[in-house]
């Protein structure tokens, strides 16, 4: 059913839930998984002094790198077929869910699996919702993967 399955990583908590969610289902369908790490530009900050976003960059781009080998290997080591790619949002209006939508397309995804947080309220409203962001413009299945709410 599904033959390739993108699985959305940022290394919290409910990334590996939705990594092994991802992992169940490919060893079921005999699938590729392509774990994809977006990588969101710095903002310009004018009120806090300087700094320099490329040096922000630079260090979200190591991380991703590194979290993608263990990724790699824990796929590798399930015995899984596997990708795994860091992309980058480009513009000034793509955000990481549109980034995360346009890698589903370009590499014809059957499925996305990605954690969510489930908060509610305030915590919601203050801090958004990348899967919801997410889910209301993919054009492919999306699994959704509850961590514990927290707050």
């Amino acid at each position: 059913m599904y033959k390739k399955i993108l699985v959305a990583v940022d290394g919290s908590d409910t990334s590996k839930l939705a990594l092994a969610e991802a992992v169940r289902l490919a060893k079921d369908f005999q699938s590729t998984v392509r774990a994809v790490y977006i990588v969101d530009s710095p903002a310009m900050l004018f009120d806090v002094g300087y700094y320099d976003p490329t040096e922000l960059r630079k260090s979200f781009i190591e991380a991703g790198t590194a979290l993608l080998a263990d990724t790699a290997a824990t796929l590798t080591s399930a015995g899984l077929a596997n990708e795994t790619t860091l992309v980058e949002t480009t513009g000034v209006g793509e955000d990481v869910a549109s980034a995360l939508q346009r890698e589903a397309v370009e590499s014809g995804a059957d499925v996305v699996v990605i954690g969510t947080h489930g908060r509610r309220g305030l915590a919601h409203a203050m801090l958004g919702s990348v899967a919801e962001k997410f889910i209301r413009q993919a054009t492919t299945p999306v699994l959704l993967v509850r961590g514990q709410a927290k707050g």
